[in-house]
């Protein structure tokens, strides 16, 4: 097994065919496809499904991508680190859960740095992949959050990952709705009043999903739901079909086009969210990561949203 076929699996899992993939990495489909056979008889476990629809990843290839993203990831470190001549480049990647406030903190950052070249890189993803950069190096600060029925959970990853959670904020439970929307004139909702509605959630798309949720009330059993991966998708779809999202209540004041269009109402129903950064234990950060740091804090105690 090699670095160059796990960058090849890594490839083809975001691409729809052989051929695709083919392209993107400008190799042969013959010997795209022999180097994926080689590697599924090394491992004795196959990856993908082929079919004349494309290729699916398999449930042992879902898992063994895990392992492959990290090893890739790793590497392009090291890569970076020793092998990539110095080009004068100033480099920093975060990532994060659905936050605004986060996005404008590290705005606010490169501002400050003010660096003549430089590459960063903001990923806004899951729960999961949050822990798991910030664990392994691949991002050296995570922003994201905990409620009461994932903490104990939370804080076991903690642990495991050898992170540190540094809390900036409680936030109280609200529904977002668009400003047209027939209970949008609300000074109180309930879960009840808003059952025919549809709940727009971000997707975890992981065995974890409940626990790993980056909302509160993950454990209630809403009767319509729409899972997206995209802050802008989620709003068209609350907008478009009377639906709602969960959040954290406020906006931040640059949000405008967020502020034009929805309305946040608080709920009857309680779970406070922790909203917070994480950072590996007793790793000393770079001069990026403290400016970061500080514009984060700059929100400790004062209410946001995602």
């Amino acid at each position: 097994m090699t670095i160059l076929q796990l960058k090849y699996i890594v490839t083809i899992s975001t691409s729809s065919s052989i051929r695709e993939a083919s392209g993107k990495l400008l190799v042969s489909q013959p010997a795209l496809s022999a180097t994926v056979r080689d590697l599924e008889e090394e491992l004795g476990i196959k990856i993908f499904d082929r079919n004349n629809k494309g290729i699916t990843l398999t449930e042992e290839g879902i898992e063994f991508l895990n392992y492959a993203k990290q090893a890739v990831s790793q590497y392009e470190l090291v890569e970076h680190r020793y092998l990539t001549p110095d080009d004068g480049k100033d480099y920093y990647s975060i990532s994060m859960q659905h936050y605004v406030f986060a996005v404008h903190s590290f705005v606010s950052s490169i501002l400050k740095r003010a660096s003549d070249k430089y590459s960063y890189l903001i990923k806004e993803t899951k729960t999961d992949e949050v822990l798991l950069n910030v664990r392994d190096y691949v991002s050296e600060i995570g922003v994201l959050s905990y409620s009461e029925s994932n903490k104990n959970v939370l804080y076991k990853l903690f642990r495991e990952y050898e992170l540190e959670f540094h809390p900036l904020m409680i936030c109280d439970t609200y529904a977002y709705l668009g400003k047209n929307h027939p209970l949008a004139k609300e000074k109180e909702l309930s879960l009840e009043k808003l059952k025919e509605y549809p709940c727009v959630t971000f997707d975890q798309s992981n065995e974890k999903e409940f626990y790993l949720s980056e909302e509160a009330l993950s454990g209630y059993s809403f009767e319509k739901v729409i899972k997206t991966n995209d802050r802008a998708t989620s709003c068209e779809m609350i907008q478009l079909l009377n639906g709602f999202a969960i959040g954290t209540g406020t906006l931040t004041d640059t949000a405008s086009f967020l502020n034009d269009s929805f309305v946040s109402i608080k709920l009857k129903e309680e779970d406070p969210l922790m909203i917070g950064y994480i950072t590996k234990r007793k790793h000393e950060l770079s001069d990026f990561g403290k400016i970061y740091t500080k514009e984060l804090e700059k929100y400790k105690n004062i209410n946001t949203t995602k």
